[in-house]
């Protein structure tokens, strides 16, 4: 597969009142999140891709292949486009076990991933099993095995979380990210959820009515202080990756190294000594101070410039701020009579004091 040409999509379409203009590039490897409120025009976008629907005008190639070409009336259809996809419903043959749903569709090269591929989903112990005995969790995940065994150059998956619970949709997220780690197969995910896209990707597409807001790496958007109501209001979070440098045993806790020679203290993690991980900073869980101090329950106090500062538009009474940690980011909220009364200001160094409870670890 050629990673660097990717899915190349110039489109346009009308539904009723709704229309959608899509220019865009998705890059040819790591998970890609389509994201925006609902009625966006992000499941329309999916669909198009798929080749469930056609567009009004426009091109779609995928790794120097054309898919539709409206102009010579090129359309190649979706069972001939080598794309799995995952739907909100797990839709499963409710007459077949696990195993035949799992099987259904596969070619037969792909017989010697089976196993690995029912390994890295942990649904090993579902193969007898048949679908109306599954939780939500466990359909979704074996709707996912069915994608990839159908060996697709291009993963489509359209909100996998909806209507789980917490704990499922967490056990979910995890499965997922394992598979964006471990298989070499660009995804595309679908979300409207902040928590998850900071959690998963790697690229963002913002939608908006129909249309691309903004495009490129989820933690360059995540700085930009007018897409920051965009992207996640008071549930905002944003990534920070460090180094796993020693495990404390005795208190069950994890000391991380940052790039800028600071030290975090997380709750206790298996990853190995050295291994790079994935952190996501909730908004809310950081709070700012004019120096460190030994006198305070913050066990991570973070040496921090201020980058940006800003009054949120229809929050006259919040101050939303970036601030810099090596070549990283973290944002914090406050009140505006609180960075007033602290005499803050943008270029000023200040201690980022940080909740360890705050970090929920992916690898990097």
């Amino acid at each position: 597969m050629n990673h660097d040409s990717g899915l190349i999509l110039e489109v346009s379409q009308r539904l009723g009142e709704f229309s959608l203009e899509a220019d865009l590039t998705l890059p040819g490897r790591g998970v890609t999140a389509l994201f925006g409120a609902s009625g966006s025009g992000k499941t329309s976008l999916l669909r198009l891709i798929a080749g469930l629907d056609r567009p009004d005008r426009g091109r779609i190639s995928l790794d120097g292949e054309l898919l539709v070409d409206t102009a010579t009336r090129r359309f190649v259809p979706a069972h001939r486009r080598r794309l799995g996809v995952v739907f909100q419903e797990a839709r499963l043959f409710p007459h077949y076990r696990v195993r035949g749903n799992l099987a259904y569709g596969m070619p037969a090269h792909m017989a010697s991933r089976f196993e690995a591929v029912v390994g890295l989903l942990g649904i090993d112990h579902l193969l007898a099993r048949y679908p109306a005995t599954l939780s939500g969790g466990e359909a979704r995940r074996v709707a996912i095995g069915r994608a990839l065994l159908s060996d697709p150059r291009l993963l489509l998956m359209d909100e996998p979380l909806t209507g789980l619970d917490g704990a499922r949709k967490r056990e979910l997220l995890r499965y997922i990210q394992r598979l964006a780690d471990e298989v070499d197969i660009p995804i595309v995910y679908v979300s409207h959820e902040p928590a998850e896209l900071v959690e998963i990707a790697d690229t963002l597409i913002l939608m908006e009515q129909g249309r691309v807001r903004a495009q490129g790496k989820l933690d360059a958007l995540m700085e930009r202080c007018d897409l920051a109501d965009a992207l996640g209001g008071f549930d905002a979070a944003m990534p920070l990756e460090a180094s796993v440098q020693a495990h404390d045993g005795a208190y069950g806790l994890t000391r991380l190294g940052l790039d800028d020679g600071q030290v975090l203290i997380v709750p206790g993690m298996t990853a190995p000594l050295g291994q790079r991980v994935r952190l996501r900073v909730p908004v809310r869980e950081v709070a700012l101070a004019c120096a460190p101090s030994a006198e305070l329950s913050y066990r991570n106090q973070l040496v921090t410039v201020i980058e940006q500062a800003w009054v949120p538009p229809g929050d006259a009474t919040t101050m939303e701020l970036r601030l810099r940690l090596g070549s990283q980011m973290l944002g914090a909220r406050l009140t505006r009579k609180s960075y007033d009364e602290l005499g803050l200001a943008v270029g000023q160094e200040v201690t980022a004091l940080v909740r360890a409870v705050a970090f929920a670890p992916r690898d990097a």
